[in-house]
């Protein structure tokens, strides 16, 4: 069996990727770490300016200093942030690198290079100002490929994180009764008997979604019961079974969790959580 660590360090990161695939990781945390492991290549090959490199000598530890110092200070970024693109890179982003790193080396047999975790952060809490910033993208951003009526979904369930304080657990077995757009003087989402006053911004998203949510409905001919959250699109057959059609089941809670990471990752290219919108204690 080939070396993996005498490999070219493109094809051994291909090589890791399949391995991840196959060990089960989740296709987010597969896409992060590819992303990521070609963000070093690139950086290293740029830095040094040669055309190859093996794997072994892609994870030394001077290389792997290079790359993370870089990308703390936001010279390896795509894509602009919230707090603009000279903005110094998200805690919770380096120690994503960090952890691509030490499975990387891992998987080459070289654990001697493992880097200290650093501790788990506080969920990048997003301030007042970063949260609306965000919500606005989700709300007019639909990213190449993005299925629109997931998006708008997507953003719907935000805005009411951010509104309401309330986590998307809580959030999930709302029903489009609980939502009152036209009461007045202020439209309110009712949560648990207590009403919560929705801002100008969030009415809007939540429109958008109530209609797109009414075209999916329409299919069901006058079934509707009423959830607030729904698949977007038809689940997969199982065991010869056909799904139910979209709007007689809620979306799952880790459906609307993953749709939330999935979207934010593509629009800022940091996976936030919906946790990161609640306000701050």
């Amino acid at each position: 069996m080939p070396n993996p660590r005498t490999a070219d360090a493109l094809a051994a990161i291909g090589t890791f990727m399949d391995a991840q695939q196959k060990a089960g990781y989740a296709v987010g945390t597969v896409r992060l770490r590819s992303t990521l492991l070609t963000e070093f290549l690139e950086h290293v090959l740029d830095a040094e300016k040669v055309s190859s490199l093996t794997a072994e000598e892609l994870v030394q530890p001077e290389r792997a200093d290079s790359w993370l110092d870089a990308a703390a200070a936001g010279q390896t970024r795509r894509r602009n942030t919230l707090t603009g693109p000279d903005a110094a890179a998200a805690y919770d982003s380096q120690r994503a690198r960090i952890q691509t790193y030490n499975a990387f080396v891992d998987h080459l047999g070289l654990p001697g290079l493992q880097r200290p975790y650093p501790p788990s952060g506080h969920g990048d809490r997003l301030e007042p100002e970063q949260a609306y910033k965000l919500l606005r993208t989700l709300a007019v951003r639909r990213p190449t490929g993005a299925n629109a009526a997931t998006a708008i979904r997507t953003a719907a369930v935000a805005a009411l994180v951010a509104a309401t304080g309330r986590s998307v657990p809580q959030l999930h077995q709302l029903n489009v009764t609980d939502v009152d757009l036209e009461r007045h003087p202020v439209p309110v989402v009712t949560i648990d008997d207590v009403d919560h006053p929705l801002d100008k911004h969030t009415v809007k998203i939540l429109h958008r979604w109530l209609d797109v949510r009414a075209g999916i409905t329409k299919a069901l001919e006058g079934s509707d019961p009423g959830y607030l959250w729904i698949p977007t699109k038809p689940g997969r057959e199982r065991a010869g079974v056909q799904p139910p059609k979209p709007g007689l089941t809620r979306a799952a809670v880790r459906t609307l969790h993953a749709a939330h990471r999935n979207l934010v990752l593509q629009v800022i290219g940091v996976p936030l959580r919906p946790y990161a919108l609640l306000p701050r204690q």
